[in-house]
């Protein structure tokens, strides 16, 4: 594969240029941003050139559980078939995005890591995941599809087991996931699923099904897991142990970020993971609590910046927090910071609940 010797600061550049553009011209832009420049203390086109500009911006995201959808609508996507999609709740009410074709550009991007993995093609998924308001299940059918795939889904509502388990009923989340099984079960009774994208608190509910486990560990050539944290010992142990015939690689991700799937390893790695973001679409950065970015090695939380002309969205503190991990060089995403070990950020003592998704 040809490296490419552009760098991501010459990349970065004129694509903020081009969406700053965008995005602040009344011609093109949305009501969301253009009835606020006033009172932004700077002009959004001539003081704001490099990425640390951005930390100029305020975060908005929270504002996103509530503004019109028409707001966000920028003048010069009009006519264009929108989607609206929504966060998990992790930490109160889902805060919703829109979404016309900006998503699909990462597709090819991500077919492409995979293929990086040895990946399967041409064979049949099974979504153990959100669907319905979440992008993720939108993603993953695009991805099957993309790779030669069917995708099989099943009902999957993350919000009423993190509901069960914030009213202090663990014994019916636990119900629910029996639930999710059962579906898994039916699915793959009849059909020849062989890649398995699935969530770690179902994914160590199903290896505790031996049936089940031993059945799929015989005929999946591919697993992905995303939507939660996953500690080191239990990846190595799914993917040394339970299923050691299948490429088993992670996506991290979410509403506001898209996908960040997890690289190839590189023997520098200290970490099971890895996960590259999207660049320059969706920039990541790992900062500590003055909003300076961390060392390589440490752990910071996670600021996302979503720059797309579809949405932009600067600054945003995530729920995240992430070790900072020293770019690879030689490949498509040479140059480029990753993310490992992820796990929820919890400021304060504040409980988050992970639950499912």
């Amino acid at each position: 594969m040809t490296a490419d010797t552009t760098s991501p600061t010459d990349q970065f550049t004129p694509h903020l240029q081009d969406i700053l553009r965008w995005h602040f011209d009344p011609a093109t832009g949305s009501k969301f941003w253009l009835s606020r420049v006033a009172e932004l203390g700077f002009d959004p086109l001539a003081d704001i050139a490099t990425l640390a500009d951005l930390r100029w911006f305020p975060d908005l995201s929270a504002e996103l559980r509530t503004v019109p959808v028409d707001d966000l609508l920028p003048e010069g996507c009009r006519g264009r078939p929108f989607q609206v999609y929504e966060s998990g709740g992790t930490v109160g009410t889902p805060k919703r995005i829109i979404e016309a074709g900006s998503r699909a550009e990462g597709i090819p991007w991500v077919d492409r890591m995979f293929d990086e993995h040895a990946f399967p093609r041409d064979v049949h998924w099974l979504h153990v995941g959100p669907t319905g308001p979440h992008i993720v299940g939108r993603s993953m059918r695009r991805l099957a599809e993309t790779r030669g795939g069917v995708c099989f889904t099943i009902d999957f509502d993350p919000r009423w087991v993190k509901r069960m388990i914030r009213t202090g009923r663990p014994e019916l989340a636990e119900e629910y996931i029996d639930h999710v099984l059962d579906q898994v079960e039916l699915v793959t009774a009849t059909q020849n699923i062989r890649v398995l994208f699935i969530t770690p608190a179902v994914l160590e509910a199903l290896c505790a099904r031996t049936e089940l486990r031993e059945r799929l560990a015989s005929r999946l050539t591919g697993l992905i897991w995303s939507g939660t944290s996953f500690d080191e010992s239990s990846l190595r142990m799914v993917r040394d142990h339970y299923f050691p015939e299948a490429v088993v690689t992670g996506i991290y991700g979410n509403s506001l970020m898209g996908i960040a799937p997890q690289r190839p390893p590189v023997a520098e790695d200290k970490q099971a993971c890895v996960f590259q973001p999207f660049w320059p679409r969706a920039v990541v950065e790992v900062v500590d609590a003055a909003g300076d970015a961390v060392a390589y090695g440490e752990r910071g939380r996670v600021l996302v910046h979503l720059i797309t002309r579809e949405m932009f969205l600067p600054n945003v503190l995530e729920r995240d927090s992430a070790i900072r991990v020293a770019p690879t060089h030689g490949s498509f995403y040479g140059g480029l910071d990753g993310l490992a070990e992820v796990a929820p950020y919890r400021e304060g003592g504040a409980t988050v609940i992970e639950g499912v998704y």
